[in-house]
């Protein structure tokens, strides 16, 4: 198992993710495949609901009925984590695979000093083995992660601090054990542009200051053009587009990703190209290829309702009845 940057830190196998409602199983995730290697930022990109939060939380076997993992592998440093037992996954969880969230007001405890949350993270996962070297080591977090006057905004609540200190914070929290992988679950949405802009640019600092694997999920392409390394284009639970960003960004394969990257406004373009219709509902999908209602080529081929088969097409892998010659 390998990425583009060397052997895989973290490689995902035919996930499939199920979620049971009274007496209908509704498949969200089909067969994801995908490997991020060491020093890699991997974007999983879609839009909402296409599966890439249920992706993540899965990999750390976060999910709980009625959702269920049904199949597949998530293998990191030879271990099947989806076979792993419960006690050596939670072992393993936040400290060698860490997550953040979009809203880290939802993960902070509003009783509990910013300060106090980290010491109390750093001794759990005996990074430290005092409340002093916990406390010492908090602060340095704090400034690792470009918070000036780290030492007042351990004192401070996290209802005392502005969002985007909060996710700052947040992240301190998540690197503190040393992961090797981050997963990043839109970390900037909620965030302006200023804002989301300088907590991009940390979160490359980090991976490449603490050889750190990433998976950044997001729904805006803009935002995965600034700090992928790789991309994952999900649509209707299916990855359809998976390869090196700037093959994907440069020269797009799949109809969807090519319509994401036209519907980015830009400063010089007069129309807006927005996607036509809307995706489909997961517990009914089109029979095939999934993005065929809304596909402009799905014509040219004349096989929508067949499943279309994965392709390497110049090194980037596509689900497609477009690149089928390129099958043979």
């Amino acid at each position: 198992m390998s990425s583009a940057n060397g052997p895989a830190v973290l490689s995902v196998r035919d996930l499939h993710i199920q979620v049971r409602h009274e007496r209908r199983t509704t498949t969200v995730v089909d067969r994801a495949t995908f490997d991020i290697g060491r020093r890699e930022v991997l974007a999983l990109i879609g839009e909402s609901g296409s599966g890439k939060t249920m992706t993540a939380l899965s990999i750390l076997r976060l999910v709980a009925p009625p959702v269920s993992i049904a199949g597949g592998e998530v293998w990191y440093q030879g271990q099947n984590l989806l076979r792993l037992g419960d006690d050596a996954m939670r072992a393993l969880r936040g400290r060698q695979i860490a997550m953040i969230f979009q809203n880290p007001r939802d993960r902070f405890d509003p009783l509990q000093t910013i300060g106090d949350q980290l010491v109390e993270v750093l001794l759990h996962h005996r990074v430290a083995h005092s409340r002093r070297e916990a406390a010492d080591r908090a602060l340095a977090l704090l400034a690792e992660v470009q918070l000036v006057e780290a030492g007042r905004v351990m004192r401070l609540y996290p209802n005392e601090v502005s969002g985007g200190m909060l996710q700052r914070a947040m992240i301190a929290l998540a690197i503190a054990p040393a992961p090797d992988v981050l997963i990043a679950d839109e970390p900037t949405s909620a965030l302006d542009v200023t804002i989301q802009s300088e907590i991009l640019d940390l979160l490359k600092d980090l991976e490449e200051a603490r050889s750190m694997s990433i998976l950044f999920i997001t729904h805006d392409i803009s935002v995965a053009r600034q700090v992928a390394d790789t991309v994952a284009v999900m649509y209707a639970g299916q990855v359809v587009e998976y390869g090196a960003a700037s093959e994907v960004f440069a020269v797009p394969r799949h109809p969807y990703t090519q319509a994401l990257l036209a519907s980015v406004p830009s400063t010089d373009a007069d129309v807006l190209h927005p996607i036509p219709g809307q995706p489909p509902a997961l517990a009914n999908p089109p029979r095939g290829c999934r993005f065929a209602p809304r596909c402009p080529s799905a014509s040219k081929h004349g096989r929508a309702e067949e499943p279309p088969p994965v392709v390497a097409v110049d090194g980037v892998s596509v689900r497609c009845w477009l690149y089928e010659a390129a099958r043979a």
